[in-house]
């Protein structure tokens, strides 16, 4: 229930590429959030990206990254529902938010995507 599966990570190029040529987004502080709802699939799949013009040390992206994961993990039974979607959360700011803050964003915008089912 609260792991991460290697199936729930959205890995496929031409997933990703029709992700971002054809789903919605929107901005919730601190992600930029890609949203596509996906046809004959038992799970969500999330991808994350943290940009490394905006992070030069590796340690800091991984750090983020971690963060992510782990927020979106423990809040994910949020997205119970029929319909399954690929989520791209690309953290777009200049500075380390902590972990409580990124759980509260990833929150939000989980509530915001079944908001517009």
């Amino acid at each position: 229930m609260y792991s991460l599966k290697k199936t729930e990570r959205l890995t496929k190029k031409k997933s990703i590429q029709e992700l971002f040529e054809r789903g919605s987004s929107f901005y919730l502080y601190p992600f930029k959030v890609f949203l596509k709802e996906i046809e004959g699939s038992s799970e969500n799949q999330i991808l994350i990206s943290v940009p490394k013009s905006n992070f030069k040390r590796a340690v800091d992206r991984n750090k983020i990254r971690r963060r992510i994961r782990e927020g979106y993990r423990l809040n994910k039974t949020a997205l119970v529902h029929e319909k399954k979607f690929m989520i791209a959360y690309i953290y777009s700011i200049k500075e380390i938010l902590n972990s409580e803050r990124i759980q509260q964003s990833i929150v939000q915008t989980l509530n915001k995507i079944t908001e517009k089912r």
